[in-house]
């Protein structure tokens, strides 16, 4: 991979859609209840917020309706430090949001979406100018403006390859959404051909065993691999992290976390925790603890982006710089 053209003027570039949440303040199924905080939500976004809480320059592309909910969204991201100047304000089409249960036991809370239609589902390669990328360190995507519509396909696409040709960095989630696809094997397609782009694929077990039809976190790294990946990190949940390239892997234990108290978004923490150590050189063990830290952060925490913890909350130990290996 040949040197970016010239000094980046931001660390990270991402994009995607964020969606306010309506988040219910008392335990039981969503038709019962009554009351409700706004926050924001979007795997996409946590892993902006993630990377901004740690010191790193953001710019977050996506789209928002002309309402009151996509201002709330703007003002929350700038609120993190992120470089919102690029998010377009769609007076045709709505924000999207959604309603979240709350749960008590560490269970998965009931999620109801409204989101099609969305401002974000028109995200289009116009939005994200080579320009920008050109001025970037590293590009974050995922798997899930894909799975939104065909122009946001395109601009994942678009972002993917331009930022090959200019010589940074690229990190791809899966993060899949398979209620968004229109089948199972569309899905498994298009993702596995993204993550042949990127220089370091993440994706969870299950998801990668869905993807490449393979069941261990070795075969499923091998299988990106071969494609053209540099790295890939699996999460393993409770059994940690796996990291492998062509040289060599590393298993990395889970933190223990006292108390899960709502698990999404620890992906999210993940790569967060991965990204960021490994644009600082650290060695591969370094940058899973990072990501396992961040992680279990995360579930500890009600919300889904709250845990998400800033540098100087992460403990001197979890920042030791180790060269890569």
């Amino acid at each position: 991979m040949t040197a970016p053209l010239h000094a980046p003027t931001h660390d990270i570039v991402a994009f995607g859609e964020t969606m306010a949440m309506l988040v219910a303040e008392e335990t039981g199924p969503l038709s019962n209840v009554t009351r409700f905080t706004k926050r924001i939500a979007g795997a996409d976004s946590n892993v902006a917020i993630g990377l901004a809480r740690l010191g790193l320059n953001v710019a977050w592309i996506s789209r928002v309706g002309d309402d009151s909910l996509g201002r709330f969204i703007i003002d929350t991201l700038a609120g993190e430090g992120i470089d919102c100047s690029r998010i377009r304000i769609d007076p045709e089409h709505p924000t999207g949001f959604q309603f979240k249960a709350r749960r008590d036991d560490g269970g998965d809370p009931e999620v109801e979406y409204f989101r099609r239609g969305s401002a974000a589902s028109r995200l289009a390669p116009e939005d994200l100018p080579r320009e920008l990328l050109a001025g970037a360190r590293h590009l974050h995507c995922t798997g899930i403006p894909p799975a939104l519509g065909n122009s946001a396909g395109a601009l994942t696409r678009h972002a993917m390859s331009t930022m090959r040709e200019l010589g940074g960095t690229l990190s791809f989630d899966p993060n899949l959404r398979p209620a968004l696809w229109p089948d199972t094997a569309t899905m498994r397609a298009e993702l596995n051909a993204l993550a042949a782009m990127a220089d370091w694929v993440m994706p969870g077990l299950e998801e990668g065993r869905l993807l490449t039809g393979l069941e261990t976190a070795e075969a499923i790294a091998g299988f990106y691999l071969e494609r053209g990946a540099r790295e890939v990190v699996i999460k393993l949940g409770a059994d940690g992290a796996w990291w492998q390239n062509h040289e060599g892997a590393r298993h990395c234990p889970a933190q223990r976390v006292p108390r899960i108290v709502d698990t999404v978004g620890a992906g999210d923490g993940f790569a967060a925790g991965f990204i960021s150590a490994r644009l600082e050189g650290l060695a591969p063990q370094a940058c899973l603890e990072r990501a396992n830290l961040i992680g279990a952060r995360a579930i500890g925490v009600a919300g889904d982006m709250e845990g998400l913890p800033r540098r100087d909350e992460l403990g001197v130990g979890a920042f030791t710089a180790r060269t890569i290996v």
